[in-house]
């Protein structure tokens, strides 16, 4: 019991990069907006991150500076495309390639140099409960935030009338403006907050999963937290399932490499393992594939499920709005 405790906790750990990532792509296309340099604002996050930490000996410098970059990166995609009405996905993609070698450059002085790194925090009596008190309480202050993060942000979509706005400026953003909307700034907005999260993805990596810098530190995180806000479905909820899939699936990888019976396969094949699996499933989450499954389940529970696996778009997501 003890075993699986450790690695359903050691899994909420490892995601936290991955959920704030995804979470801060979710608000992003959202407000309608593809933010395509997920991976190239992680590596530059990553590495900012941790030359900042480094440097200042301030583990909180170092996050702020990793969204600090996260954000100018987002301003450079929100300004080619809002302002200059560009294709969001072009300039998500050269941004992706200009911070990713940006990063190499500029991070070769700190390439494994050992340095800080974020130690966990027990939360007194909490961590004592029985099975959620090691799972949830006795965690370093990065998976905290993310827990707060994923709940702050289902409340923020679905229980205020901020949220209702953004959701109704990724939808229809027409309707949004004749109710008094900045359709403009709002997205602005929102594509730096969202930017600024990535960034801070990146340096929760370098920082407090894989510690340290080196050449494609995130190793295509980046990518998969983009495939997770489809395959959630743009909702926070859904979002954070997914990038605990994708960690649960990771954990799998590491434990089949220990097992005897496939001592045969090489060593590298087994952290790839996940990235082919995440595709796979979510093939099937956006195929027919997903319309045979829910066929052979009663009919109560096809209409359950598919309301929850289900999911569209932002109608308004990646257009252009002409605001008068």
């Amino acid at each position: 019991m003890e075993a699986l405790l450790a690695t359903l906790a050691s899994i909420l750990r490892d995601s936290a990069p991955i959920v704030f990532a995804g979470l801060g792509e979710t608000i992003n296309e959202r407000a309608g907006v593809v933010n395509l340099s997920v991976e190239g604002t992680m590596l530059l996050g990553a590495m900012t991150g941790f030359a900042v930490a480094f440097v200042s000996g301030s583990l909180t410098l170092g996050f702020l500076a990793a969204m600090l970059v996260g954000s100018l990166i987002a301003l450079i995609v929100a300004f080619g495309s809002i302002t200059f009405k560009q294709d969001q996905v072009a300039v998500g993609f050269v941004m992706t390639l200009m911070a990713s070698d940006l990063s190499s450059f500029l991070g070769v002085p700190y390439v494994r140099v050992p340095g800080p790194q974020v130690e966990t925090l027990r939360l007194p009596l909490l961590a004592d409960l029985p099975v959620i008190g090691p799972l949830l309480f006795d965690q370093d202050i990065v998976t905290y935030l993310s827990f707060g993060l994923i709940i702050g942000m289902w409340a923020w979509f679905y229980k205020t009338q901020p949220g209702l706005r953004l959701r109704g400026t990724g939808e229809r953003p027409e309707a949004a403006f004749a109710r008094g909307t900045n359709v403009k700034a709002l997205r602005y907005t929102y594509t730096l907050l969202g930017g600024a999260l990535i960034g801070f993805a990146g340096a929760a990596y370098s920082l407090h999963i894989k510690l340290g810098w080196s050449h494609r530190h995130t190793a295509g995180f980046g990518w998969i937290a983009l495939a997770i806000v489809i395959f959630g479905g743009w909702d926070p909820l859904k979002v954070a399932f997914g990038a605990y899939f994708f960690g649960a699936l990771r954990a799998a990888a590491t434990t089949l490499q220990g097992i005897p019976e496939f001592k045969d396969i090489p060593v590298q094949a087994f952290p790839l393992l996940p990235f082919p699996l995440m595709i796979l499933t979510l093939i099937l989450f956006n195929s027919d594939g997903l319309n045979r499954v829910l066929s052979l389940l009663p009919l109560r529970l096809q209409r359950t499920l598919s309301g929850i696996l289900r999911s569209n778009p932002p109608a308004a997501l990646g257009t252009h709005f002409e605001q008068q």
